[in-house]
């Protein structure tokens, strides 16, 4: 055995048996050193096995929707009143300006039992801009889960109360955001041929109404509508008007932000019951260039890349609309200008179901158009009026002349704006 090992074994022999009392006196401060830090903790750990054991906790962060939907619900909690550390808050769509609990600590009384409330605030840096990040953290007393299932229905009323039957727009940016100054149009607005709206309505309302049987059949629960036709007939209009109509929130996507990965990131995102809308559907954008969205016979290097963030192939849109990626509950509606660019896999039933056609405006839309603007014209009136503007060929133009006629002069007689305008004042209006 070395020297060096023996002489260590033999000063331990020494410590432990007492023969050297520096050496062992200084290991027993150690170990009651140790043991009375060990027994200082014990109270603490058998406090916090306590409160775990006869609490529950439940956290919301804010990249999820019902941190907003929390928010709204302390609104109409009495004891915020006497919170008194608050914070100023204007994020909230039903609210301009709300006075919230501030971060920190909160305790308060719900339903008969006590609540802790953390609300936690940081600063963090992604992508070059400060991002700050928080959560709300609750925790009351009980094991049972139906207790903190009735607290979330209660806060999800709360927001359902608020909101109404309304429809938002979304628009993504590295996460879907909604439009503060979106403003859906009425139905009885959008003003389309004879029986095209009263068929399309009764379509969605038939596929809103099946869910149990798409269910039973083992059938993709969603559907695809494709409006088609020249700039300006109403397409985009249609779509605000019929996802009001059904209290479905929009959200929009523009194929030249996206490429496949990003796009199935963004659809797996969607809620239930809302409308995926793709603006021409038919283009997307390569440089300064509007290309048809490239079809998978088409050669590797023709393809869009997906690093450059406009890369949606035919295939990735394919597995958006019914692939893995589809969402269910989600009416798909897309829009084009050019519906003979479309790959022909792309119009098969499963992906557009309901195809219709949007062309320039008729006499008869015309006519109902008018007299929506000017409710006290007799039909003739409005008849001839469409009769001295044929040059308006679809009805955003229609709407437009109808719009600078805003100030055309009142006749006193007949109490409404004048239709016997005179050529010279029609064409300065037109141009």
């Amino acid at each position: 055995m070395p020297v060096r090992k023996r002489n260590m074994l033999e000063l331990l022999k020494r410590m432990l048996t007492g023969q050297n009392q520096f050496a062992s006196g200084g290991l027993m401060l150690m170990v009651i050193g140790g043991l009375s830090v060990y027994l200082r903790a014990v109270p603490e750990h058998l406090w916090y096995w306590i409160v775990n054991q006869t609490t529950m906790m439940i956290t919301v962060k804010d990249d999820d929707a019902a941190f907003v939907w929390v928010k709204e619900w302390f609104l109409e909690q009495p004891f915020l009143k006497r919170v008194r550390r608050i914070d100023l808050d204007t994020t909230m769509r039903s609210e301009c300006v709300a006075l919230i609990p501030a971060p920190g600590m909160h305790w308060f009384w719900h339903a008969g039992r006590p609540f802790q409330v953390w609300f936690s605030r940081s600063e963090s840096t992604r992508e070059r801009t400060a991002k700050r990040i928080e959560a709300l953290t609750f925790r009351t007393i009980g094991r049972k889960q139906s207790f903190l299932k009735t607290f979330v229905d209660d806060v999800v009323r709360c927001h359902t109360r608020r909101m109404g039957v309304q429809s938002w727009l979304y628009t993504y940016n590295d996460g879907w955001e909604y439009s503060e100054n979106y403003t859906p149009r009425v139905l009885d607005s959008v003003i389309l041929n004879a029986s095209d709206k009263e068929a399309l309505v009764q379509d969605i309302t038939k596929f809103r109404e099946s869910k149990q049987r798409y269910s039973q059949l083992g059938v993709p629960y969603h559907r695809g509508y494709l409006l088609h036709g020249p700039p300006g007939t109403g397409k985009t209009s249609l779509v605000s008007a019929l996802s009001a109509h059904f209290a479905l929130s929009v959200y929009c996507v523009n194929l030249t932000e996206f490429n496949d990965r990003s796009l199935m990131a963004a659809v797996s995102q969607i809620p239930r019951n809302a409308v995926l809308l793709f603006e021409d559907i038919d283009c997307m954008k390569s440089g300064q260039a509007r290309v048809p969205i490239a079809s998978d016979a088409v050669r590797s290097e023709d393809k869009p890349k997906e690093s450059g963030g406009n890369g949606v192939t035919l295939s990735g849109l394919l597995n958006v609309l019914d692939g893995f990626f589809a969402p269910t509950g989600v009416l798909f509606m897309m829009t084009t200008n050019h519906i003979e660019a479309l790959e022909p896999a792309l119009l098969r039933p499963g992906r557009i179901d309901y195809k219709l056609y949007l062309g320039n405006a008729s006499d008869a839309q015309k006519v109902e158009l008018y007299q929506r603007f000017f409710r006290e014209a007799s039909k003739s009136e409005a008849q001839d009026f469409v009769a001295s503007c044929r040059s308006t060929e679809t009805m955003a133009e229609f709407q437009g002349l109808l719009l600078a006629l805003a100030d055309a002069p009142v006749d006193s007689k007949r109490g409404h704006r004048s239709q016997s305008i005179t050529k010279e004042e029609l064409e300065s209006v037109l141009a």
